[in-house]
């Protein structure tokens, strides 16, 4: 993800903005339909001179917003304009996506500075909430923002009211709300954005494996941590940029992360023992998820020694998803990285459970 684009570093940009005393505009897409670049809540910061900071989809639409962006600085008044994406030669300029983006540029996001940096505080710390973007429009145009974290909504919240608000944040899912009595223009638009962490990956073991999972899962909104207890595993310019690297006891590490139910931990070490032990941190945890590579044989025989020592249950062993990733026939690192990456999207999503193997006796 591009730095400037991530959720924490856009609303911290903003803050740096205000903190600046520099000119600027927030970029807000409050709505789209049908086929678009970005879709509603998408943010970009762009400066009195149109340089933008993220992107709100690029293209015809990205350049109309920083030319409004330049206007809307020096005039010091939000405006929304919307661009239907209709066009019907794909030589012409004229977008041909088939949508419709309407978009806030708002040069007065000063005002809301505590919000911005309670949002890029939440995200940072892991935190559910909403953030809510009031549009007024009359004679002229008025734009409020407001941070709820999730236990913090109010009951008697105005316009959309409580429940509307709970519903955005239940499915994790943007939405615009109109004021119905402004007909076809209308006076009071609140876009209610959910704010939900990305769900933690902690890989154990920053091999080879390790490493093409973390380039992977960082592409489809993980956010990656890598331990290992070799320095040269744990070099950041082995993994995507923003992956976390910590190099000390695995297991231990592994224990004082595991501490979410949007954690996911993958055991890729280089070697049974330290899985396992590496198991034990964490098998007990109320995480999303938890993997361990290894052969069939190398499962059973772990899965027996937790057994019979205490460790673990029978049941409890049972949600271990080993051996790890959907079956694909990966037999590369990048297909076996892709298999596990896959997995996790199918846990995340639907909430696939494990199912083990009849095959639990050592071979």
């Amino acid at each position: 993800m591009d730095r400037d684009n991530s959720p924490t570093e856009i609303h911290q940009r903003v803050v740096e903005f205000i903190d600046s005393g520099r000119s600027f505009a927030v970029a807000l897409v409050l709505k789209a339909e049908g086929s678009t670049p970005r879709k509603a809540a998408v943010k970009a910061v762009i400066d009195e001179a149109g340089k933008i900071h993220g992107t709100i989809g690029g293209g015809a639409i990205e350049a109309e917003t920083q030319q409004r962006a330049i206007k809307s600085c020096r005039a010091g008044r939000p405006v929304i304009f919307e661009m239907a994406l209709h066009g019907s030669d794909r030589s012409a300029e004229a977008p041909i996506c088939g949508g419709m983006m309407r978009v806030l540029v708002d040069p007065t996001a000063a005002k809301d500075r505590a919000c911005y940096a309670q949002l890029a505080d939440a995200i940072r710390q892991r935190q559910r909430g909403v953030m809510l973007t009031t549009v007024r429009t009359g004679t002229t145009t008025e734009v409020a923002a407001q941070w709820f974290p999730s236990e913090a909504i109010p009951s008697d919240a105005a316009f959309p009211g409580a429940d509307n608000i709970r519903s955005c944040l239940a499915h994790e899912i943007p939405e615009l709300f109109e004021d119905p009595s402004g007909g076809a223009s209308p006076i009071l638009q609140v876009l209610v954005e959910p704010v939900i962490p990305q769900p933690l990956l902690l890989i154990a073991g920053g091999g080879h494996i390790g490493q093409a999972l973390a380039l992977q899962a960082n592409l489809v909104g993980f956010d990656v941590t890598v331990v290992d207890d070799r320095g040269e595993f744990t070099d950041a310019g082995l993994f995507p940029e923003g992956t976390t690297t910590l190099c000390g006891d695995i297991p231990k590490r592994i224990a004082d992360l595991s501490v979410g139910n949007d954690t996911y931990v993958v055991l890729v070490t280089r070697g049974h023992k330290l899985d396992a032990e590496t198991l034990e941190a964490c098998i007990h945890a109320p995480i999303a998820y938890v993997g361990m590579i290894g052969s069939e044989r190398k499962v059973a025989l772990i899965r027996e020694n937790f057994v019979e020592s205490g460790l673990a249950t029978e049941e409890e062993f049972d949600r271990v998803f080993s051996p790890i990733g959907l079956d694909i026939g990966a037999v590369t690192v990048p297909e076996i990285a892709t298999s596990i990456t896959a997995e996790l999207i199918a846990v995340r999503r639907k909430g696939v459970i494990h199912e083990p193997s009849n095959t639990t006796e050592p071979t």
